[in-house]
């Protein structure tokens, strides 16, 4: 199971918000299956997103927005415990944007 936080909260978006979002390859993420195929399905898409959209850009590609928590994974999922975390992600964002 995938490391989630946030309650009910899901990804909407009007159709074109989704169309514009897609054509400007703002959608970073979307949940999928395990053979990568994006997936509506409720046990890979668990909150019911509009287009299976899990992170969004910003046009710049300098923000992102997240549903999933990557940083709670393992034997910490939903634990905020400081160095137990996988920050991956947040760490590859800083370096790219140090060059």
């Amino acid at each position: 199971m995938d490391p989630a936080s946030h309650g009910e909260g899901r990804f909407v978006a009007p159709k074109e918000w989704l169309d514009r979002l897609f054509a400007n390859g703002q959608v970073a993420t979307q949940y999928c299956d395990p053979q990568g195929n994006v997936s509506m399905d409720e046990e890979w898409n668990i909150n019911g997103s509009f287009r299976a959209v899990e992170g969004i850009m910003s046009p710049d590609g300098r923000v992102l927005g997240k549903m999933c928590h990557v940083e709670r994974q393992g034997d910490h999922v939903a634990i905020n415990i400081k160095g137990e975390q996988d920050m991956k992600i947040f760490e590859s964002g800083v370096r790219y944007y140090s060059l």
